[in-house]
């Protein structure tokens, strides 16, 4: 086991550096820069662009402003946001938090609510009960999460316009006159204003999980070893919980290496729709304005969250499934 954690380190080096050399092409590859943007306004100088380009090294050939980028990443430096003219890591850290309001208590939410509907549905199968969520979860699946977002929010509406109390936000993460709240209050503002953006960013995705859920269970259920240890007087709780569900449950581990980059990427078009002041408006934001040393930041990040969080799920694999061998 040691050996393959050793080699499985070994490999991440050079995926590393290929693929943000290939992130870093790809964004090179769009036509300008955001000092483009800049020469078009006449109180711009051409000095002043070109000394621009000078100091940040875009007048370079790309491999070379790859190593100038890559230099400074080793020394943890992610480069300079030209939009907020403040280093990346400044200016992306307290959007990672904001979406980390909505990401985590969702991501918790989703695997505690997914699992149990899956097993349901698998062990009483075709019942009213598995029907009833089974029709719920085919209405979850059809509606995008942006929609469903809006559909919340005219109902918050609807409720307000009719009883004159807003039940939840419809928007924002604080409200009016948060800074003077005591730091309790402000949590508990906070919380508030999250609460409909995690119920809508859970709410898609419990649809999918349960559904696959629901199929392994199926799957492993109909296994020869499981008709053996009912046929061995084994209590159906055992048979369930201890062989079926230990062996339905794998691909859900393997699904974990994901979980790290989507703890830092924002819940989606949720936060658009919401104006939550999460990662996923402010990367939309600077790939509208070319920020070239955010966007490549950012999947950096990301890159580098996704190769431990993959090394992770491949070590819990072997211990959850003993037919795995590494030697």
């Amino acid at each position: 086991m040691t050996a393959y954690i050793l080699r499985r380190i070994l490999y991440l080096i050079p995926t590393f550096f290929g693929a943000t050399f290939l992130a870093f092409l790809i964004i090179q590859l769009a036509p300008g820069d955001y000092l483009t943007q800049l020469e078009l306004d006449p109180k711009v100088t051409p000095e002043t662009i070109a000394r621009l380009r000078a100091q940040f090294g875009l007048d370079r050939p790309i491999y070379e402003q790859y190593l100038l980028w890559m230099d400074n990443l080793l020394h943890l430096n992610l480069g300079y946001s030209f939009a907020y003219q403040a280093p990346v890591l400044e200016v992306i850290w307290p959007r990672v938090v904001n979406s980390m309001v909505i990401v985590i208590p969702s991501t918790i939410l989703l695997y505690l609510v997914a699992i149990p509907i899956g097993v349901y549905g698998a062990v009483r199968q075709y019942s009213l009960g598995d029907r009833i969520l089974s029709f719920l979860a085919y209405i979850g699946l059809s509606i995008p999460s942006f929609f469903l977002a809006l559909i919340a929010i005219y109902i918050l509406l609807q409720i307000k316009f009719r009883t004159g109390t807003l039940i939840f936000p419809v928007s924002g993460m604080t409200s009016s006159g948060f800074e003077q709240l005591p730091p309790l209050r402000q949590l508990l503002d906070i919380a508030w204003h999250a609460v409909v953006p995690v119920l809508v960013a859970t709410a898609n995705d419990i649809a999918g999980l349960s559904r696959l859920m629901r199929g392994q269970m199926l799957e492993v259920l109909g296994q020869d070893y499981i008709r053996t240890a009912r046929a061995k007087g084994l209590a159906e709780r055992v048979v369930l919980y201890k062989h079926a569900f230990r062996n339905a449950v794998i691909p859900f581990v393997a699904t974990l290496g994901g979980l790290l980059p989507s703890l830092i990427s924002g819940a989606g078009f949720v936060e658009v729709v919401m104006a939550w002041p999460g990662i996923t408006p402010f990367f939309l934001d600077a790939i509208a304005n070319q920020d070239l040393y955010v966007i490549a930041g950012f999947l950096t990040v990301s890159l580098v969250l996704l190769m431990i969080g993959n090394l992770i799920s491949d070590l819990l694999l072997a211990w959850v499934d003993p037919r795995i061998r590494y030697e």
